[in-house]
């Protein structure tokens, strides 16, 4: 069995103002599977992302990744092996600079520093952020950000890939590059997305969010045609 799948166990999860978030969601996605997670504002997405890696946990339920059950004497393990992207840049980004933002991870993993400064070196490039290592995050742009955050995710080469609104902030040139990287990505990709487009050209599966629940799971063409016509028909 592959080690880079995402698995939802009937979890549910309530906030500490008594909000239930997730209410009972089930799902597994397989190696190699690139699957957006669909909804409108608080259908419950951010909150099933940030379960993957284990920043919060099931009230009730089991999350498993790659054959680990995500509790906090695992978490270490689990934030290996799942790289977050967050909807804002800003809680990514805490160094001096670019470059050392992006090598912040790998060197937390032990590597040493000519491996590090090579997976700086490539991940910049494939977001297409080169020549920015020496620049603070506060003087870049919402979209630059967000390409930056991106690197220091692939700089520390996960198995796994999940997105929080990959695409919002970004112009076209930017939107383009991020596609192209999620699509190269080889392994399993979760990505909760309002960008339709995005989700059509590069997930063949989505799921479909309301209230904290599954409503719909399937091919995404079919899945998107479903959500225009429950929410924007």
């Amino acid at each position: 069995m592959s080690h880079h799948f995402i698995e939802f166990k009937n979890v549910h999860y309530k906030y500490s103002n008594g909000y239930e978030a997730l209410r009972g969601i089930s799902f597994r996605i397989t190696h190699g599977e690139k699957v957006a997670l669909l909804g409108l504002n608080g259908a419950g997405k951010s909150t099933i992302l940030l379960h993957t890696n284990g920043l919060i946990l099931p009230t009730s339920g089991e999350v498993n990744i790659g054959g680990i059950p995500v509790a906090k004497k695992t978490s270490v393990a689990v934030r290996r092996a799942v790289g977050m992207l967050f909807q804002n840049p800003d809680d990514q980004l805490f160094m001096p600079t670019v470059e050392e933002d992006v090598a912040f991870g790998p060197l937390n993993m032990g590597l040493e520093q000519q491996e590090v400064e090579r997976r700086v070196r490539i991940a910049l490039e494939r977001v297409g952020m080169e020549g920015l290592g020496k620049r603070a995050p506060f003087q870049l742009s919402g979209g630059q950000k967000k390409s930056i955050a991106l690197a220091t995710i692939l700089s520390m080469e996960p198995d796994i890939l999940v997105m929080d609104e990959p695409t919002s902030e970004l112009d076209l040139v930017a939107r383009r590059k991020v596609a192209d990287v999620i699509s190269s990505f080889d392994h399993t990709c979760l990505i909760a997305t309002h960008d339709l487009e995005l989700a059509k050209e590069l997930c063949r599966r989505s799921i479909l969010v309301e209230h904290g629940k599954v409503i719909l799971d399937g091919a995404t063409e079919e899945v998107v045609e479903q959500f225009i016509r429950r929410y924007q028909g």
